[in-house]
């Protein structure tokens, strides 16, 4: 059971990677698109100093790998990095292929909509499905989670200001027209990241009631692996009559696919629900002084 997820989670993050790269090196990169992010800052990157994008990716993510592994712990494993290291490896490759030169002639502003179109939702749909696998590309994410810890801002707030800092940095190098494309291209990444991860009420996290009889286990790995911690409910079942530990845990959307993967080896025979958080407050989330 363990080796099948695994598997899984793999071919995800392998096939997630290839479809971002396609994006990036395809569409985003020939029509000089920095959407936010590390690639942004790739892009800003190739176009200045002809720095190669995949390599810039992982140059510019790794220190932000180690910073986060230093500050938040074992939740950046290796996996974690793998998704960058294939991300790099793959713009590398379809940037020998395609030159950076894309899929377009670039003529008019007609080309450049299209690749923010298309570069944004083949970005967003691969990072999905790396985050569905348990990764994650590294980058401004990490970034914006270390300036959560320590300071009064969330990570969505955090991570807008990263993001749109990138995009001003585009602007001065490319032009305002190529600012105003590259805030198009970052929404429909979003958009593409929040569809794969069925994110269709809430842009933030999940609720799980999980009932097992292995729920200590359940809940050790959810501490460990995922950072998060929970509440242990007692109930009793309708026909046994027996009483019953439910496990209540609120998720971020992005690590709810790993989740599932851990209480499916954790206890096979689990009961698990997942319904939306339309609003989460307090550690780990948004900071209650700021609802």
């Amino acid at each position: 059971m363990k080796t099948k997820y695994r598997v899984r989670d793999y071919a995800l993050i392998i096939g997630g990677s290839i479809v971002t790269a396609v994006g990036i090196a395809g569409f985003i990169t020939p029509a000089k698109l920095a959407g936010g992010g590390v690639s942004g800052i790739a892009v800003i990157l190739y176009h200045m100093f002809n720095f190669e994008v995949g390599i810039s990716i992982f140059l510019l993510s790794l220190p932000l790998f180690i910073a986060g592994l230093r500050i938040f712990g074992t939740r950046y494993g290796f996996i974690s990095l793998l998704g960058t290291i294939l991300l790099s490896l793959f713009t590398t490759l379809f940037g020998v292929l395609f030159g950076f030169e894309g899929f377009l002639e670039y003529t008019d502003s007609v080309d450049t909509l299209l690749s923010a179109l298309f570069g944004g939702f083949l970005a967003g749909f691969g990072t999905g499905l790396v985050l569905k696998g348990g990764a994650n590309t590294g980058g401004t994410d990490i970034a914006a989670q270390i300036v959560s810890k320590y300071t009064p801002l969330s990570v969505g707030t955090s991570l807008f200001i990263v993001d749109g800092l990138v995009i001003m940095a585009g602007g001065f190098a490319f032009g305002l027209e190529s600012a105003l494309f590259a805030t198009i291209t970052l929404y429909v990444t979003s958009v593409s990241i929040n569809f794969v991860l069925l994110n269709m009420g809430t842009r933030y996290a999940k609720t799980a009631l999980i009932v097992s009889d292995h729920h200590d286990a359940i809940a050790k790995r959810i501490v460990e692996e995922l950072g998060h911690g929970g509440t242990l409910l007692k109930g009793t079942g309708i026909y046994s009559k027996k009483d019953k530990s439910v496990l209540m845990t609120v998720i971020p959307n992005q690590k709810i696919s790993r989740l599932n993967t851990i209480v499916k080896e954790s206890d096979p025979e689990a009961f698990m629900i997942i319904e939306e958080a339309y609003e989460v407050v307090g550690e780990g989330f948004s900071p209650m002084d700021k609802r």
